[in-house]
């Protein structure tokens, strides 16, 4: 007798939590081809409110960090994708339809994306801070501080470039980067800078 598969329905994250929609509703997520390979919540305004409610409780927190304790944060997710590499390289596949040298590139450079912000984190204000010139016998100072709560998209549509853009993003997000105004250069791999 064949088995019966038992479909994902990926749920949200919101808050440390994995939280259904609020409005109930999934779509289905598919391949290239359109066969099916998951459910997906379709998030909801409320969602979206609470989530950014959840993420500005938990900004003071971060915010508080040593830059040296983001950039472990950072490091971390690092070593979760690397010992996962095998499962991340298979969904890509499963849902983009790429090969598997070209999934395996797409994780390896993932992971050097995170790795890369861990590394910027604690040297970021010796980079982007600076003395300004000023007239008067006083010094004038520049310190990049948290920003506050930032809704990040991960670029879409492009083949190859999934999981590579959500890190290029989110990574960047986390180290509070300012590529937008022309601060600081990219992540040479970090393919998604562009769609920001």
């Amino acid at each position: 007798m064949a088995r019966l598969a038992i479909p994902k329905t990926y749920k949200l994250y919101i808050g440390g939590k994995f939280p259904r929609s609020e409005s109930g509703y999934t779509f289905e997520v598919t391949t290239p081809k359109g066969d099916f390979l998951a459910n997906a919540a379709q998030a909801s305004r409320k969602d979206a409110r609470d989530a950014v409610s959840a993420a500005r409780s938990a900004q003071s927190g971060f915010a508080g960090l040593t830059a040296y304790n983001r950039g472990q944060i950072l490091y971390r997710i690092a070593e979760v994708l690397e010992g996962r590499v095998d499962q991340f390289v298979e969904e890509i596949r499963a849902s983009e339809g790429v090969s598997a040298q070209a999934a395996q590139k797409q994780v390896e450079q993932s992971i050097d994306t995170w790795v890369w912000y861990a590394g910027f984190a604690d040297k970021y204000a010796q980079i982007a801070g600076n003395g300004n010139p000023v007239a008067g016998p006083y010094f004038n100072l520049s310190t990049p501080e948290p920003t506050g709560v930032v809704v990040a998209l991960a670029p879409a549509g492009k083949t190859g470039e999934s999981l590579l853009g959500l890190s290029a993003v989110l990574g960047s997000d986390s180290d509070q980067w300012e590529h937008r105004r022309g601060a600081l250069p990219p992540h040479p791999t970090a393919l998604g800078h562009q769609l920001r």
